[in-house]
C-alpha cells in the first residue's frame, strides 16, 4: 500500500522539497492585514511582505487547521487506497493534532480498514521539518510504514531546537515573557535563547547581551550536543534575516563537519508569534536535555 506523508505549514520546509516529494501540507490560517490567508509556504503570502508589514506594526494572528479540513484530506487518500502518516506541529503549541485525531476517528468509524497514523512531533518550525525530511527519506527507501513510524517515534525527542529572537515584544504577546521583562530586556539589548522541551513547549533558557552573542551561543549549542554530525543534515530557519542565518551556517561549517545545512524562512504560522529577526537551529542530539 502506498504511503502518503502529510504535515502542516508549521514545518517551514522549502516549497521545492514539498513539491518534489509530493507531501501534503495542511495550511494554518493567518489573519493578516484584515484578510484570512493560508500559510502555504510562501505561495500566497510572500515571506518578505509578511515580515515587512510586521515591522510596520501589523499584528497577525493564526488559527489551527480544523477537523473538517483534516477529514477531507485523510478521506481523499484513504478512498484512493493509500496509507496516511500525518506528522504535526507540537500539541503543546497548537491544536492541529487534536483536530487530526477527531478526523481520524470519524473516518475509522466508517471504514475499519482505513490506515491513518498521527504523530505529535513535539517539534516546531524546521524541527518538524527535519522529522518530515527524514521520514520522507525512509519511506522513499522502501522500508515499511511501521519501520518508518517507529524511527520517528524513537527519534523525535532527539531533535534539538535552539532559538533566539530579535524583539522580545513578540514573545510578550505570546505570553512567553512578561511585559516588564520585555521592556527591560529591550532597553538593555538582551536577547533570549530558547529551546523546545520534551513536552514540545517553547522554554526560555538563557539571556545574553547583543545579537552577535546570541548567534554565537546557538553555534556553541550545536557543537556541544550534536551526534554523528558527518551524517546529519542541519536546519536553520529565520524570520527575514538571511544574512545572519548564513553567518550562523558559516560558523557551523567552519567548526563542525556536517553533511549539509538547509536554510529556509520561518513562515507566517510560526513567525506571527516569533517576529522578524528570529533565528532557529535544529539538529539531532542524544536528547533534548539542557
Amino acid at each position: 500500500m502506498e504511503t502518503v506523508i502529510i504535515t502542516d505549514s508549521c514545518c517551514d520546509l522549502p516549497i521545492e522539497f514539498i513539491e518534489k516529494h509530493n507531501i501534503d501540507v495542511m495550511s494554518i490560517r493567518v489573519n493578516f492585514c484584515g484578510q484570512d490567508i493560508p500559510d502555504d509556504l510562501g505561495k500566497t503570502l510572500k515571506h518578505k511582505k509578511f515580515y515587512d508589514e510586521i515591522r510596520k506594526g501589523e499584528m497577525p494572528s493564526t488559527a489551527q487547521v480544523n477537523a473538517f479540513t483534516f477529514e477531507s484530506a485523510f478521506r481523499k487518500h484513504v478512498e484512493s487506497g493509500k496509507s496516511v502518516i500525518y506528522v504535526g506541529f507540537s500539541s503543546a503549541l497548537s491544536g492541529c493534532i487534536n483536530s487530526a485525531k477527531i478526523a481520524k476517528e470519524i473516518i475509522c468509524e466508517e471504514n475499519k480498514n482505513a490506515d491513518i497514523t498521527i504523530i505529535d512531533s513535539k517539534s516546531a518550525s524546521l524541527g518538524l521539518g527535519l522529522i518530515v525530511y527524514y521520514l520522507c527519506e525512509l519511506i522513499e527507501s522502501g522500508i515499511s510504514k511501521e519501520e518508518a513510524v517507529n524511527w520517528v517515534v524513537n527519534n523525535k525527542l532527539k531533535v534539538n531546537h535552539w532559538f533566539t529572537v530579535d524583539d522580545l515584544n513578540h514573545l510578550k504577546r505570546g505570553g512567553r515573557v512578561s511585559a516588564a521583562a520585555a521592556a527591560f530586556g529591550t532597553v538593555l539589548n538582551i536577547k533570549p535563547i530558547l529551546h523546545v522541551d520534551n513536552e514540545g513547549r517553547l522554554i526560555p533558557l538563557l539571556k545574553v547581551k547583543g545579537r552577535k552573542k546570541s548567534i554565537k551561543v546557538l553555534a556553541e549549542k550545536i557543537k556541544e550536543k550534536i551526534i554523528d554530525p558527518e551524517n546529519q543534515v542541519v536546519f536553520i530557519s529565520h524570520g527575514d534575516c538571511i544574512e545572519e542565518a548564513n553567518h550562523l551556517k558559516d560558523i557551523i561549517m567552519n567548526e563542525i563537519k556536517v553533511k549539509d545545512i538547509i536554510i529556509n524562512n520561518i513562515g507566517p504560522a510560526v513567525g506571527s508569534h516569533s517576529g522578524p529577526g528570529t533565528i532557529a537551529l535544529f539538529f539531532i542530539g542524544e536528547n533534548r536535555n539542557i
